[in-house]
């Protein structure tokens, strides 16, 4: 008896694995700034159509895009049948090396440079712009020469202190 429960548990686990190696990311092109009304309505209707969808996604550096994990094609088409603010229908699979870098967060200590303009949103020079003027990795801290002062002055601040300036 104990050995029928053990081949059943062991199929289901290579069901499961056979499942997930099967699974597919697929882009769905959407209207841009509705990606979430849609992801909420492939929510509903994953669920009351019994499909099998197994992640949606939105990614905010991925304007205008839905990403589904599914089996296979055939599902999203079933998905995205007459749903609004759908543009247009995935045709090939996404790798997931691929979302993977969509899906890691970049440290802004790696992304500054020499030279690039800043804006201080903590501390006592907060709201001031300042230029970066090194960047000390180990301590996670900023040396900057703030831009709007009447004289040269050099601070050091903490990573946390500043955000990349918005380009106008």
């Amino acid at each position: 008896m104990e050995e029928i429960q053990n081949k059943n548990e062991q199929k289901e686990e290579g069901t499961e694995a056979a499942i997930s190696k099967q699974n597919s990311f697929f882009a769905v092109r959407t209207t841009a700034g509705q990606e979430l009304n849609v992801l909420l309505m492939l929510e509903v209707r994953a669920r009351t159509a019994g499909l099998p969808i197994y992640s949606i996604v939105s990614l905010p550096n991925l304007k205008g895009y839905v990403v589904m994990e599914t089996p296979g094609l055939h599902v999203v088409y079933e998905a995205i049948r007459g749903l609004k603010h759908i543009k247009g229908k995935a045709s090939g699979t996404l790798k997931w090396e691929a979302l993977e870098s969509l899906l890691k967060p970049k440290s802004l200590i790696d992304m500054l440079k020499e030279g690039e303009e800043v804006e201080i949103i903590a501390g006592p020079f907060r709201g001031m712009r300042a230029r970066v003027v090194g960047v000390d990795k180990v301590k996670n801290e900023v040396s900057l020469s703030v831009l709007e002062a009447s004289y040269p002055l050099t601070i050091t601040v903490p990573i946390d202190y500043i955000r990349l300036a918005r380009k106008e």
